[in-house]
């Protein structure tokens, strides 16, 4: 079994400075909290969640069918993996570096993991993500994608976590053939609610990744919040949000430039990758002696770059929190 490893709290607790998640650092988005917390707990939700498609339908553009509830980005990873092995493919594709959870989901149902590159001519299951993760650049999966139908067999799937905090230029339009896979949770600051959905290619295929579903998948609080996700003031404040994030995302990069480290060219997104520098066998203690002064970093090794880290954009106070732990640690460290 693949190793797990995420970002955010640990078993230290809740970092005061998390630059370890990509959530959007301005949230929580007011009326999506408010939603949140006036959601009926009392009552379970709508086994079919028929109102909350009809809102996700409209707010996409697409009939109703067409939408997938799912409990999480994780949990529709493994069961789109699932349904892909079912279906007969045997191979998934993904880009170089990538969320882990799309091999280990591979792993678990027997679909050998190859690059986006494949040359098999084999049917797959094939991942994108835009802006890409950990390195918040654009996916050329996906602009080569909406250059070229898929192939026979194969099933194409667009990972949106990051889409709505794309901070430069548009993404390329989506094929209709493509699978879309949206979790609001980061853009509106609050990755604590479990809640996702996926928009399929057809109302087939949408049928058959629902009849693999656990019942209520969603709590009222996941309801509350995608109900709010598509409003207009929730949409509202994620517009004025990125305007923040470009800002402070300029000033974090002068920062960590300034620090002697090495940024990853041409991230769009709220987050960038940088290269520390320092030998690689110095990059965990370092970062465990960030992480006792409150300062918590994504050590990328587990995406295939060791000595890198990963940075959301945190406001300023947080950064020069930053750059005294940093300094701090980095004059304890054995020479």
């Amino acid at each position: 079994m693949l190793e797990t490893t995420h970002g955010g709290p640990d078993a230290l607790g809740v970092p005061a400075h998390d630059f370890s998640t990509n959530a959007n650092a301005c949230g929580p988005c007011p009326d999506a909290l408010a939603a949140v917390q006036q959601a009926d707990f009392a009552r379970y939700p709508d086994p079919s969640y028929a109102a909350l498609r009809r809102q996700l339908a409209g707010f996409h553009g697409v009939a109703p069918e067409r939408v997938v509830i799912a409990a999480s980005a994780s949990e529709f990873i493994h069961r789109i993996s699932a349904l892909a092995h079912r279906a007969g493919l045997r191979c998934a594709t993904m880009p170089p570096h990538a969320y882990g959870d799309y091999a280990r989901a591979a792993s678990v149902w027997g679909l050998t993991c190859e690059g986006a590159g494949r040359s098999t001519g084999a049917p797959a299951l094939l991942w994108a993500c835009e802006p890409s993760s950990p390195l918040g650049v654009a996916d050329d999966a996906l602009a080569h994608w909406s250059g070229d139908s898929a192939k026979p067999g194969d099933v194409r799937v667009l990972d949106c976590a990051y889409a709505p905090l794309r901070l430069v230029g548009q993404s390329p339009t989506v094929p209709l053939d493509v699978w879309q896979l949206w979790t609001p949770n980061k853009a509106l600051g609050l990755t604590g609610v479990r809640a996702a959905y996926a928009v399929a290619p057809d109302g087939a295929q949408a049928a058959a990744a629902e009849a693999r579903a656990p019942s209520w998948p969603l709590g009222a609080d996941g309801v509350a919040m995608l109900n709010a996700w598509v409003e207009e003031g929730a949409q509202a404040w994620l517009a004025n949000s990125l305007a923040t994030l470009r800002a402070w995302k300029s000033e974090q990069v002068a920062l960590c430039t300034g620090l002697g480290w090495h940024l990853v060219p041409r991230s769009v997104a709220n987050f960038f990758v940088a290269r520390l520098p320092l030998p690689e066998s110095h990059t965990a203690p370092v970062l465990e002696r960030l992480r006792a002064q409150g300062v918590k970093l994504r050590d990328c090794a587990s995406f295939g770059l060791p000595g890198h880290v990963r940075l959301g954009v945190l406001p300023p106070a947080s950064q020069q929190a930053l750059r005294a732990a940093w300094l701090a640690a980095t004059s304890a460290r054995p020479g």
